[in-house]
């Protein structure tokens, strides 16, 4: 049974309902609201006509938009993390303390963007694509979408 509940003063009640004597387990997360699925679609759609013209494969010019526009982490395994993330790149091997460390740049995959990190990346896109003299939405249009978004 999943429970949404709005405002912490909801919640007293709740738990004062709850039986005693039974183990529950409870995952409390801040609300978020979710990125608008046509953000999405509009950013697939440039990225086809960019991939279009380009002569690129999409998935790689997807890749070089999350590196150049995304969110990008930094992570030390002390093996090879082939096959551990989806999008990354070896930034080098360190040694710590004796031991041999692989250093991985990570990048979030568009699909787990919060709004603000989606519309850094669409923005980025945007200004490829007019480069290229591919037509996007106009600015008022692309302030319309984002706003859908909030």
């Amino acid at each position: 049974m999943q429970t949404f509940i709005n405002k912490v003063d909801d919640v007293i009640p709740k738990l004062l309902k709850l039986d005693r004597d039974t183990l529950y387990d409870f995952k409390i997360t801040k609300h978020r609201e979710k990125r608008s699925l046509d953000a999405n679609a509009y950013y697939w759609l440039i990225l086809d006509q960019i991939a279009d013209v380009m002569k690129i494969d999409k998935e790689e010019l997807h890749r070089d938009y999350l590196k150049h526009y995304g969110v990008r982490t930094q992570v030390m395994l002390p093996v090879k993390g082939d096959g551990y993330f989806k999008y990354y790149d070896l930034d080098g091997i360190r040694e710590v303390n004796g031991n041999r460390f692989y250093v991985y740049n990570v990048y979030k995959p568009s699909s787990e963007m919060n709004t603000k990190e989606m519309s850094k990346l669409i923005d980025g896109i945007v200004q490829e694509a007019k480069t290229l003299d591919i037509e996007t939405m106009t600015p008022n249009e692309l302030q319309i979408l984002k706003e859908e978004w909030k």
